[in-house]
């Protein structure tokens, strides 16, 4: 377990935390809530049986854990925090930041749609998590309103939102392009699907069919066949939909235009994306 020894140190977890209720289930891990003894601060904590991890996935969390870590020094306000981590009879703890507020699709389910205003309040925090991470060259490569939290149910940071997951994420390095199919169908992006080497363009795609969730309540690309769906991204084969596209302004419209572009050479990056016009609009 050498790769992974450099990352957890042994430090048994129930020393310091009470683990309590769970959140939430994944492949190898169980996410619960976990409350310091001193203090009183809660934590969510991913409980991961190294037991059952084959060599792929210990150099898959091997990369999360340092990922997580590198971004972890930004203190960015929308990127969830990694606290530590640590290791323990047979089994791995990575603490990090509690998000009570739920995904945000679950309050697009709730809402169904958000108006202009709320949407930008939405995209200006994802936009920033994502260009931190494109300026350390990290690609998220999952990028959907599931691995998207709010930091609260209610009260100040209600309306926060935290990029989570990086179980997909990778490094890119200087000269190269990421070449691995990931991602979830409706949100990847073509040059993924056309398995060309690709880069961080991939997010910004992602970003496009985000704000088209958030803006109308339903996906500009779906089919219930995988080969149709992806060759409707491959073509950018997607319309503003009547009615529910009447009231929202052109502004809006064009900035998702310039995401949703096929050449990646040719889609706006984070920045761009942050300097547009209908993200720097006032809301009163």
């Amino acid at each position: 377990m050498g790769l992974l020894d450099a990352f957890f140190k042994r430090d048994p977890l129930l020393q310091h935390y009470k683990v309590g209720r769970k959140l939430g289930r994944g492949t190898f891990a169980t996410v619960k809530e976990a409350t310091e003894k001193s203090g009183g601060a809660k934590w969510a904590v991913k409980i991961i049986d190294k037991r059952v991890l084959a060599p792929e996935d210990e150099q898959a969390l091997t990369k999360e854990v340092e990922i997580m870590r590198q971004l972890a020094e930004l203190k960015h306000p929308n990127i969830v925090f990694l606290k530590e981590v640590c290791e323990s009879e047979g089994t791995f703890y990575i603490v990090q930041e509690l998000c009570a507020g739920g995904e945000l699709f679950d309050r697009i389910v709730e809402k169904e749609k958000y108006n202009e205003k709320d949407a930008r309040v939405a995209m200006k925090q994802i936009v920033s998590a994502i260009d931190a991470c494109h300026d350390l060259r990290i690609v998220h490569r999952d990028l959907k309103p599931e691995n998207l939290l709010y930091a609260a149910k209610r009260g100040e940071h209600r309306d926060t939102i935290k990029l989570a997951d990086f179980g997909l994420a990778n490094m890119l390095k200087k000269d190269e392009a990421l070449a691995t199919a990931c991602g979830t169908p409706g949100y990847v992006a073509p040059e993924v699907i056309a398995a060309q080497g690709y880069g961080p363009e991939v997010d910004i795609w992602s970003l496009g069919v985000i704000m088209y969730i958030l803006l109308c309540g339903f996906p500009p690309f779906y089919s219930e066949n995988n080969p149709q769906l992806f060759r409707m991204i491959q073509r950018c084969q997607y319309t503003f939909t009547r009615p529910y596209w009447d009231q929202v302004s052109d502004q809006a419209k064009d900035l998702i235009r310039s995401m949703l572009v096929v050449d990646p050479k040719k889609r706006a990056t984070c920045k761009d994306i942050m300097r547009d016009p209908w993200m720097t609009k006032d809301d009163i």
